[in-house]
């Protein structure tokens, strides 16, 4: 944290922010059933950081109703982009029409696309081909669109959550590694246990929105805070190893996380860190995210793919490998 930063009053407006959130989280709970702490909380403490998610898993679980219920929570602006073959980078980020002038006259007047909102939910992202998936790579690296050779920024917060159904691969265009490494997270919506599935299928036909809890002002302001989250230097060596341990020949691993992961880890563990009310990151609040971080940035060579591994079979051994490491350098 910036030094004269922490004072009583500080104290004082995050732990009001804290609670706020933490409210949040139970208002989601009681909208989107089961998984808070692998789904729910990633998820939202991602939105709050101010970065991007992609969300996996099979139809009918309840993806896009989870990301409109925490746009709602948020009381954050949200549009959804129903992504096809034949959408087209225009209807993503909007275009010029010429229009009459009131006055007299024809002008060009440019319509705003849908990823012009706070929350953006590209649903099947990887169901449009790459021309239209990388309209978005300015959006979600610069906050910015460019459009007929002017740029226009883009609302904050902005976080863009991508949805992919691992089934349906026919029609598909698989996201390169480069568009894979823009997400912060991927994570994985599971099928619910029976007890969930009991309430889901006697509940009403039409779930209700949660009412809001934030704003869009309070959620830039709470992200801001958290980027002032004190981490360790041991920490910092710890997520660096990591990441590091990923690259070098391993033969299980044919390519291996780009420093926005590591970027990606500490940002979330900050975040965490500040829902606590703490001002300062515990090695718990970065393991919670190696998993969500890595998952789709490691790909697995063929030896390990024929053995059944998964990214998640690596992580015991690199972690107690890093953490060595950091122990090392203090």
């Amino acid at each position: 944290m910036k030094p004269g930063m922490y004072n009583i009053e500080l104290e004082r407006r995050v732990g009001e922010l804290a609670q706020r959130v933490r409210d949040c989280l139970e208002v989601l709970g009681k909208a989107f059933l089961g998984q808070r702490e692998s789904l729910v909380e990633p998820l939202l403490f991602a939105i709050l950081g101010g970065r991007h998610v992609l969300l996996e898993g099979l139809p009918g679980l309840g993806k896009t109703f989870l990301v409109k219920a925490v746009a709602a929570g948020l009381g954050c602006r949200f549009s959804r982009i129903q992504c096809t073959p034949d959408l087209m980078p225009a209807d993503v980020t909007g275009t010029e029409i010429l229009e009459e002038r009131p006055e007299g006259g024809m002008a060009f007047d440019f319509r705003v696309g849908p990823v012009f909102a706070h929350l953006v939910l590209a649903d099947e992202l990887n169901r449009a081909t790459p021309k239209t998936q990388s309209a978005l790579l300015e959006a979600m690296e610069e906050g910015q669109v460019t459009s007929f050779g002017k740029t226009r920024a883009l609302p904050r917060p902005f976080s863009l959550i991508g949805t992919q159904n691992p089934v349906e691969m026919e029609g598909t265009y698989p996201l390169p590694e480069a568009q894979l490494d823009r997400f912060a997270l991927c994570l994985e919506v599971p099928y619910p246990d029976e007890e969930v599935l009991g309430a889901l299928v006697v509940g009403p036909p039409k779930r209700e929105l949660p009412t809001a809890v934030l704003d869009s002002e309070t959620v830039l302001e709470f992200g801001d805070l958290a980027q002032e989250v004190l981490v360790a230097e041991e920490l910092v060596r710890y997520v660096a190893a990591l990441c590091s341990l990923t690259q070098g020949g391993k033969p299980s691993i044919r390519l291996g996380a780009s420093p926005r992961a590591g970027i990606s880890i500490l940002a979330l563990a900050r975040v965490a860190a500040l829902v606590q009310g703490r001002f300062h990151v515990s090695r718990q609040d970065v393991d919670r995210f190696v998993l969500p971080a890595l998952r789709h940035r490691i790909l697995l060579g063929f030896e390990a793919k024929a053995r059944g591994m998964k990214v998640e079979d690596l992580l015991p051994e690199l972690r107690e490998q890093a953490w060595t490491r950091a122990r090392k350098g203090s």
